[in-house]
């Protein structure tokens, strides 16, 4: 398996810390608002590799963040709002009301788009013990300092930040020049909030060594992900937006505090966007993976029409582009349907394709050359179906399509539909096409589709 790794800026093969155990951190929602498609093609992004490395025989070890505290309205500073507090602000709900209410609203979205449940979800309110043992840390290893019951991390004191993102410390001192509101009590402009002194109308607080208050956003990534994966693990996924500040400021807590390399390889993945816009919950840029649902659209189609774009790159949203995914999705789950079961061996030519599939996948997740592979194996003349089903349906342990629900449902026609196929092959063999096509035109009022073959008259449902 070869993955872009954002830290060396290089495709590289993914050598596991543990033989074939693979320990692999996604950073997930901040609950306190319903997450949208385009956050969710961002969590595609880990569900996809985590089944490409399990379809290679891979162990894998997955954990997901719940944000429930810590995340501001400015990510970029340590000024703004906490968005829990926004969120209470305007439902009226407590904060654990408006997390549970979201977290679950977030499993059945990403439920409902074939995204395998990870194996831990540590919520950051239920981890401070962890946030306040790393801030100590970090004091002691000389990289935090605290003013005024806050915990600021010393940039400069970790001559590698940056290494992620490419925002050097000269880049970023540049950058602060024109600031008229810095906090006074940071040594640099650039220093970031570990621990955050709470204001007499903060929520959400708890006691530390430096008084009451709650963790930065950052801390709480660097302190759940080596409690559950240990101080050496293998890789790190996120939107492209997370880069800077978020990823670069959790290896500088984590490797400040453990002292030397915690994650080998970054993996991003980019925007989908909106009227050639990214979707931002801020903006009301948004669809819903229900408002697919509403249109009538198999939710799991858009997991095929995300994999029509590499996973690095931005993509636009079309209906237009995802209602001929749906389209592409529900055929395909009615060939296999024809194609009956699967074979008990394959032939050299389907073992041809399979090494072609298995290639693309452990090529950086090139799921746009798979989807070619997937479309040439439909029409090949040259595999026995039941090879085909055998391949498409082990091929779905990365697609997660879905693709043996019209098989599983096993649908045949009626003795009616039976009846009309066989009036109309009939009426072919004996050149009467105006009978011919007069039954055909009653099958498509039944709703199906209706193909000629070498074999005769083949019939489906209409999608």
């Amino acid at each position: 398996m070869r993955l872009n790794n954002t830290l060396t800026r290089r495709v590289e093969e993914v050598v596991p810390v543990d033989d074939r155990k693979i320990g692999m951190y996604s950073c997930g929602p901040t609950v306190y608002r319903y997450v949208h498609i385009g956050n969710l093609r961002t969590f595609l992004l880990s569900d996809l590799l985590r089944r490409a490395l399990e379809f290679e025989g891979y162990e894998v070890t997955q954990v997901m963040n719940i944000t429930d505290v810590g995340h501001m309205t400015d990510e970029a500073s340590d000024s703004g709002r906490d968005k829990m507090d926004l969120a209470v602000a305007d439902e009226g709900l407590s904060p654990k009301e408006i997390a549970q209410k979201y977290t679950q609203a977030f499993l059945d979205d990403t439920e409902a788009i074939g995204i395998k449940r990870v194996h831990v979800y540590p919520k950051a309110t239920e981890h401070i013990p962890e946030m306040i043992e790393l801030t100590e840390r970090l004091i002691e290893n000389g990289h935090a300092y605290e003013v005024d019951g806050t915990v600021y991390y010393d940039v400069r004191s970790f001559p590698e930040y940056g290494k992620l993102s490419g925002n050097t410390l000269d880049k970023l001192r540049a950058g602060h020049r024109q600031e008229l509101e810095v906090d006074s009590n940071k040594r640099h402009p650039e220093d970031f909030a570990l621990w955050k002194k709470a204001g007499p109308n903060r929520l959400m607080r708890w006691d530390s060594p430096w008084g009451e208050g709650f963790p930065g956003w950052h801390i709480e990534c660097s302190a759940m992900s080596m409690k559950y994966l240990g101080e050496r693990f293998d890789i790190h996924t996120g939107g492209v937006d997370l880069i800077f500040p978020h990823h670069e400021d959790e290896i500088a807590q984590s490797e400040g505090g453990v002292r030397h390399e915690v994650i080998s390889a970054w993996v991003h993945g980019g925007f989908l966007r909106l009227k050639e816009q990214k979707m931002a919950k801020s903006s009301g840029n948004i669809i819903r993976i229900g408002d697919l649902a509403a249109l009538g659209i198999d939710p799991l189609s858009f997991r095929y029409f995300t994999f029509e774009t590499r996973y690095r790159k931005e993509m636009d949203f079309s209906e237009d582009a995802l209602r001929a995914a749906d389209t592409t999705v529900k055929r395909l789950r009615q060939r296999m349907a024809e194609w009956g079961g699967p074979a008990e061996g394959l032939g050299s030519e389907a073992k041809a394709f399979d090494g072609r599939f298995r290639e693309a996948v452990a090529d950086d997740l090139d799921m746009p050359q798979a989807l070619v592979i997937l479309n040439e194996l439909a029409s090949s003349r040259n595999v026995p179906d039941p090879e085909k089903y055998s391949l498409v349906s082990s091929w779905d342990q990365v697609l997660g399509l879905d693709v043996e629900r019209d098989a599983r449902a096993g649908w045949q026609p009626s003795d009616e539909v039976a009846a009309l196929v066989g009036e109309r092959d009939a009426a072919r063999a004996n050149k009467d096409f105006a009978t011919a096509d007069r039954v055909r035109d009653r099958l498509q009022e039944l709703g199906l589709e209706v193909m000629d073959t070498p074999e005769g008259t083949r019939v489906r449902p209409r999608i």
